[in-house]
């Protein structure tokens, strides 16, 4: 019975394992691609919307996340026995807490700017935001950013805290001394700072459907059966704003787990799950933009075309392969 659980937990760990890689790799060409695309665009007119800045700022630091990830998953496997000394674990928190940060708050405001474009509100207040959208979208960065600088202060004097204590006591590991005391408030304060952007994502997307729930009601009193442009605009958004909260969701559930079952963590296959169910908000978004921005469907049609080409090539020199060998028995 215990050989077979074992059996069990090495291949659920090895099966996570694959996944955790197929996601860092696919999300890194996922985002590439539309870095891309975005820069090629620039280049050829010499300009670029405000929309393709944040898309392109958006992939650029997604593929940092993500390659800091792909590399610190090699590093763990390749000299797993290596103990975390507390340079390590700050420089590791601060580069993580950086990447991580402006990957969720360019999502952020994509959505905010999402939602200043297409909302339709006669509020005096909301039509002054509409009307300086790129202000609007400035300031919210330059507060992140002091939000950044507040997390990073936080964090590195919970690790000297850590780091005093564990001096303290000669025969204290610190590695052991970090994991048992320290990750739990470093995880803690993460959740505090995520919740910011997370609020307001959660209020524009509720605002995005009051705006298209009073748009629609409008257009019903005036025209009926046919849905007008802006309605189709407001659903193209929800569509992109939805997925893009769930996966958010998603991401803020996963880091709530790790602080409630904080015990699991000494256990290898939670760790991996945890990063599974991380590296999906990152890699998949970028999907769901791609699929969502005309100019990136165009532009990764030809890519699709050549990919079947591929997959009608290999299936029919496989079935010529498995034909020749039939032929070669009888």
């Amino acid at each position: 019975m215990q050989h077979l659980l074992k059996t069990i937990f090495v291949i659920c760990h090895s099966t996570l394992a694959i996944i955790l890689i197929f996601e860092l790799i696919i999300g890194i060409l996922g985002n590439g691609f539309m870095a891309l695309v975005h820069c090629m665009d620039w280049v050829k007119r010499k300009k670029m919307s405000l929309v393709n800045k944040i898309l392109t700022a958006l992939a650029i630091s997604r593929i940092f996340l993500l390659s800091l990830l792909l590399i610190s998953l090699v590093i763990f496997f390749s000299y797993s026995g290596i103990p975390m000394t507390s340079r390590m674990t700050q420089v590791n928190n601060n580069v993580w807490i950086i990447v991580n940060h402006f990957s969720i708050w360019l999502s952020t405001c994509l959505s905010v700017l999402y939602f200043l474009k297409i909302s339709n509100f006669s509020n005096s207040f909301f039509l002054y935001l509409k009307w300086r959208v790129e202000k609007v979208v400035s300031v919210t960065l330059l507060v992140s950013l002091l939000l950044l600088i507040l997390n990073i202060l936080l964090i590195n004097l919970e690790i000297s805290i850590c780091i005093n204590e564990c001096q303290r006591n000669i025969s204290c590991s610190f590695s052991s001394h970090y994991y048992a005391k320290c990750h739990r408030q470093l995880l803690s304060l993460h959740i505090i700072f995520l919740s910011v952007p997370f609020v307001l994502s959660l209020s524009t997307f509720l605002l995005l459907i009051f705006s298209l729930w009073t748009h629609h009601k409008r257009m019903q009193q005036h025209v009926q059966g046919s849905r007008d442009a802006r309605t189709t605009a407001h659903f193209k958004a929800l569509q992109t704003v939805i997925a893009f909260f769930l996966l958010y969701s998603i991401f803020i559930l996963s880091v709530l787990i790790q602080i409630w079952k904080y015990e699991l963590l000494k256990k290898n296959l939670f760790v991996v799950f945890c990063e599974v169910v991380y590296i999906a908000f990152p890699t998949f978004h970028s999907y769901i933009l791609i699929v969502g921005d005309i100019k990136l469907r165009q532009a990764c049609l030809p890519l699709c075309i050549i990919a079947a080409e591929i997959q009608t090539t290999l299936c029919r020199n496989f079935r010529s392969l498995k034909y020749f060998r039939l032929c070669c028995i009888f």
